[in-house]
């Protein structure tokens, strides 16, 4: 129970927070001139976008479940220890969130005004990261959901009091 409510706070803290500040920011008219049916477009495409993120991210994990990639001692676990091989897992998602990162800027910068700048860079700042921070936590989730499922599966993916891990079945 506990990782689950750590789950809905990293979601909801970093996630759905930050996406909500940037279509606050935008809506407020800070120097970004909207129509509302512009800001329902920029909302629906984001969310869809991260949608997609999470979708492809969850067909990865389970296709390298799959096939076993996440044993110990397989070709998976071997590329997690060396970090230029995640460059090429994550590739897929990558080219995802990419997409939303290529649509947000565009965007911004047909809409922004002067008068945004003179205000200073936070808001442009929370604009941007707003965005890519829940493009982000959709990356994350399907990986937090896997380790939520092994925790209620399997009893070795938990801890005793002690803090010491539990011994896996044999």
């Amino acid at each position: 129970m506990q990782y689950f409510v750590v789950i809905l706070v990293s979601q909801n803290m970093a996630g759905v927070t930050s996406y909500l500040w940037a279509l606050f920011f935008l809506g407020k008219n800070i120097g970004i001139q909207l129509s509302k049916e512009a800001l329902l477009n920029f909302t629906y495409i984001t969310l869809l976008i991260g949608l997609l993120i999470f979708i492809v991210t969850s067909i990865r994990f389970y296709i390298l479940l799959i096939k076993g990639q996440y044993r110990k001692g397989s070709k998976k676990a071997e590329q997690r220890e060396n970090m230029e091989y995640l460059l090429k897992s994550y590739l897929p998602v990558i080219i995802a969130g990419s997409i939303g990162v290529l649509f947000i800027v565009p965007f911004l910068i047909r809409n922004i005004n002067v008068d945004l700048l003179t205000q200073g860079f936070e808001p442009l700042l929370v604009i941007i990261l707003g965005p890519i921070l829940f493009f982000t936590m959709m990356f994350v989730l399907p990986e937090q959901l896997i380790l939520l499922y092994c925790k209620y599966r399997f009893e070795g993916f938990n801890f005793y009091m002690s803090g010491h891990l539990k011994e896996l079945e044999k």
